[in-house]
């Protein structure tokens, strides 16, 4: 079969995310999002689960979890009986596990963190970030999430959360965020499950009646200058375990590469692992408009070849 991934943009399936905004706004309610998160497939959700037309599964596996956006989405349309958060990031799994399992306490204590803030003001921040830095508690990402510039999780060379915070605003209002962790786990609780560990060892169970739903680092954000997530993704590995995945004949979507303007992230994927390539058009860059400039995201979307 001829795949259709092309270095000719012009070639490749293209679809509009104000389509989706247009067309579900009845079948896709706004759904809880408690963890704040740059990059989160939120607003793109409908349109990729729509890609799998009305197809069910055993279970769904999301590796690369972050606000688990995409497990979110698939659990409101019950696209499978199990649901898997994973992530390499043990506090960020840490607050899942909690959000299933203890929502009230992880609530009041960032109503205790985001309370803080307004008593103390000078420093206060950077003092939490320290004090996350040296216990990796969850409780403390969560607030830096909600605080930090662009909700965008950043690290240093020695794996220590860096980012700075927003001086604009205070992050989600307590209140708010009670609000969307309860919600969550009324969702997501009783079949929904959240580990720590590398994506291949996630995944390594899956079967052909399972869906995988990866969103890895774009490769044009996990080495050199422009290096800024906790852990990045070898090109050359994710392709192996991609390939292992169409011998094994388990489906899998994969949002991987895209552009913003003239700036591409990635080159495209090889053709000999015959995936079927959407664009999706993700809307207009915020950080290009602070710029002063009206630039269009574009993500791309990969679909395994039993699912094409």
């Amino acid at each position: 079969m001829k795949s259709l991934i092309t270095k000719n943009l012009v070639d490749v399936e293209q679809i509009d995310k104000s389509e989706v905004d247009q067309d579900n706004t009845s079948t896709y309610p706004r759904l809880p999002h408690p963890i704040p998160y740059q990059g989160s497939k939120r607003n793109l959700a409908p349109k990729i689960l729509q890609v799998l037309g009305g197809r069910k599964f055993r279970r769904f596996l999301e590796p690369f979890a972050g606000s688990a956006a995409m497990t979110i989405a698939a659990v409101n349309a019950q696209l499978a009986k199990e649901y898997l958060i994973g992530d390499s990031l043990m506090p960020l799994i840490s607050i899942w596990q909690q959000i299933l399992s203890s929502p009230h306490q992880l609530a009041t204590t960032y109503e205790d963190l985001w309370s803080g803030q307004l008593e103390d003001k000078d420093d206060y921040y950077n003092r939490v970030r320290d004090e996350f830095n040296r216990t990796q508690d969850p409780a403390l990402l969560l607030y830096l999430l909600a605080r930090c510039v662009k909700n965008a999780l950043r690290f240093n060379q020695r794996g220590d959360f860096n980012q700075s915070h927003d001086k604009r605003r205070l992050g989600m209002h307590p209140n708010k965020m009670c609000k969307e962790i309860q919600r969550a786990h009324l969702l997501l609780a009783g079949h929904t499950a959240a580990i720590c560990g590398d994506f291949e060892a996630t995944i390594a169970s899956a079967a052909e009646d399972d869906l995988i739903y990866l969103d890895p680092p774009y490769e044009g954000t996990t080495t050199g200058l422009d290096k800024r997530y906790y852990q990045g993704l070898d090109r050359e590995r994710l392709i192996t375990v991609l390939h292992d995945l169409q011998d094994r004949n388990v489906p899998f979507i994969l949002s991987y590469d895209g552009r913003c303007g003239n700036k591409v992230y990635g080159a495209p994927l090889p053709y000999s692992l015959n995936l079927r390539h959407i664009e999706l058009v993700a809307g207009r860059s915020s950080q290009s408009t602070l710029s002063g400039r009206a630039e269009v995201t574009v993500e791309s979307l990969y679909l395994s070849q039993n699912l094409s």
